[in-house]
């Protein structure tokens, strides 16, 4: 069966940042039995998901986002909580989740407005930024939330980072790391006082 090429756009994450979330995973594996844990490289929040990808229709987002971009400064966010999708008991996806950001949900709608009007048909539902760690619950015993809050090592304290670039990836299936930049998309840097 051939694999299709996957490519999505994402705000990348420094790499100190990645690596305090790799500390992190590791301390909730034992007790978090998910099927596969996200390799720390592949680490990013999605802000829009391609699929297979037309090149022209590609070509025309870059221009759109490179030019839409330049319009947003570097800006602060913040990992503040863990979370679940998919069923209470058994979920599909564990991700860390950000606090509230008016900056990101900018960066978020221009980067999607580039998409739709490059003529790509993009999903609908509401944007919920998250980090995903890991996918497919595996544990013999029902999740629960209880778990994450004893284990929740952000209760304690909120991780920091500047959101500094937007990089295209393009999806290896098979491979880990899985994805690999194609284009990178600075955001402008703060304005002098």
């Amino acid at each position: 069966m051939e694999q299709h090429t996957h490519f999505f756009y994402a705000l990348e994450l420094p790499e100190e940042i990645k690596d305090i979330l790799e500390g992190a995973a590791l301390k909730l594996k034992a007790a978090l039995p998910f099927k596969t844990w996200v390799h720390p490289q592949d680490l990013h929040i999605t802000l829009a998901f391609l699929g297979n990808a037309e090149g022209s229709k590609m070509e025309a987002s870059n221009q759109l986002i490179e030019s839409a971009l330049r319009m947003h400064s570097v800006f602060d966010l913040h990992i503040d909580h863990l979370g679940i999708f998919g069923r209470n008991d058994t979920p599909r996806i564990f991700w860390a989740g950000l606090e509230d950001s008016s900056n990101l949900k900018e960066v978020r709608n221009d980067v999607f407005s580039a998409c739709q009007a490059s003529g790509f048909s993009l999903e609908t539902r509401p944007f919920s930024p998250h980090i995903t760690l890991a996918r497919k619950w595996a544990g013999e015993f029902p999740f629960t939330y209880k778990q994450l809050e004893e284990l929740n090592p952000l209760k304690s304290e909120k991780i920091t980072f500047n959101a500094e670039r937007v990089v295209l990836y393009k999806t290896h299936l098979g491979k880990s790391p899985k994805y690999e930049p194609i284009k990178i998309f600075p955001l402008a840097a703060h304005s002098m006082m």
